[in-house]
């Protein structure tokens, strides 16, 4: 059978929203499937690169690469996200093979550049029978700031107001013609039914989150990837976190930080701790702004945190995870949040504290494999009550110098190998008469 995948960001480009693509093509390949990439070229692309990734695309995976409208024209209104800029190449492209003979017998959108999945309409229209498969990792309509009020989107209210009134234009007119979806969260299924209830009606969903990377690593200690972010041999103890930070994260962080300053006035051997907070911003390289640092500084430990608000490549960010000798990570006070870079703080084999809203579902995979510590909060749990919570679990009984004893037969399912298994069975299933 012949896939079609539409991702915009691809190797080298260092992206969080391509890895379910790339960890799945050697097993997609390995189960029968004959693959077509179509991406944005990265001459077109505003991310940092990465040269190891590319040598993690199987070399029978034929790729296409599009060059979209010029990353000068990026700072015009509207131009700003890639998925705007490649959507008309991409479909171009894409028509393109369809002249040439090609057919597919499923098409996957796997990607957060919504603007691309526009196309969708008019791609079945040049092949009726092709089923379209939409991989949901975030909302689109982004109802977060309606329901925060008090915390700013990025690029101010009224840019924001006018991108989601374009995003809800653009969902209405494409899920109708999405004919599954996968998804990261279990929310999501039922937060888009209720936006869309004719449009979705009886399509199937399959809740799948990002795999596991245990083959990245291997790479990287094979290939002898260093990184640069700190010195794990300069005697001190140094606690990683490599992601996005942003508003919806403080009340995590203000508990976590808040628990390390009284850590610290009980235990003075702690002043030897730097937690180094690393890729924060999606921000395009230079132009990041620190959203961590200001909540250390209110709550009185920023000696002891750095932030690096550009994105760092992939290869390097799995290589400051295995020579840190702790790892956080702080969730989102949105209940259906879900943090897909779990799976490689739990394959680094660290002491792992993650504090999240009790509703998410990296909740239940940090207990059912026991590979660190949890604590939770929800909308009621005060800061003194999150950091008390933070002591007892982390601090007092000093987990951040325990390693966990991983039931790495209850982590298994996570696996790349059995989630590609997963989605190819959801794919034949979508494409069967």
């Amino acid at each position: 059978m012949r896939l079609l995948i539409v991702s915009p960001h691809f190797p080298p480009v260092s992206a969080a929203d391509h890895q379910r693509v790339r960890l799945a093509l050697p097993r997609l390949l390995e189960l029968g499937w004959e693959i077509d990439v179509v991406c944005a070229h990265p001459d077109s692309v505003r991310a940092t690169r990465d040269d190891f990734l590319s040598g993690t695309v199987p070399a029978a995976v034929r790729i296409h690469r599009v060059r979209g409208l010029p990353v000068a024209l990026a700072r015009l209104p509207g131009l700003g996200t890639l998925g705007h800029r490649c959507a008309g190449a991409t479909l171009r492209r894409i028509a393109a093979l369809l002249r040439d003979g090609s057919r597919f017998d499923a098409a996957y959108f796997s990607t957060t550049q919504f603007p691309v999945h526009r196309i969708i309409p008019r791609l079945k229209k040049l092949q009726p029978s092709l089923r379209v498969v939409m991989d949901y990792q975030d909302p689109w309509v982004n109802d977060y700031y309606t329901r925060h009020p008090e915390v700013r989107p990025p690029g101010g209210r009224l840019k924001h107001a006018i991108a989601t009134r374009l995003d809800a234009h653009m969902e209405r007119a494409t899920l109708p013609q999405v004919n599954a979806f996968t998804t990261v969260s279990p929310a999501y299924p039922e937060e888009l039914r209720a936006r869309h209830p004719a449009a979705l009606a009886g399509k199937p969903w399959l809740v799948l989150p990002f795999p596991a990377a245990e083959q990245d690593f291997e790479a990287v200690r094979a290939a002898g990837i260093v990184q640069t972010r700190f010195n794990p041999a300069d005697g001190r103890r140094h606690w990683v976190y490599v992601g996005r930070g942003g508003p919806d994260m403080a009340r995590a962080l203000r508990g976590f930080f808040r628990a390390l300053r009284h850590a610290i006035e009980r235990e003075p051997a702690l002043t030897d701790v730097r937690i180094h907070f690393l890729g924060t911003d999606y921000a395009a390289p230079g132009s990041g702004r620190p959203s961590i640092l200001p909540v250390a500084a209110e709550e009185g430990v920023a000696d002891y945190v750095t932030e690096l608000p550009e994105r760092i490549p992939y290869s390097e960010a799995l290589r400051c995870l295995l020579d840190a000798q702790a790892l956080l990570v702080p969730g989102s006070d949105d209940p259906a949040y879900t943090a897909s870079k779990i799976y490689p703080c739990i394959l680094a084999q660290k002491p792992l504290l993650a504090i999240f809203h009790q509703a998410s579902s990296v909740v239940d995979v940090i207990r059912c494999t026991r590979a660190g510590t949890c604590a939770t909060f929800d909308s009621t749990t005060t800061t003194d009550q999150l950091a008390a919570t933070v002591n007892t679990l982390w601090f007092q009984p000093r987990a951040h110098a325990i390693t966990p004893a991983t039931d790495w037969v209850a982590f298994a399912p996570y696996s790349a190998r059995a989630m590609t298994d997963r989605l190819s069975d959801f794919l034949r299933a979508t494409t069967a008469p």
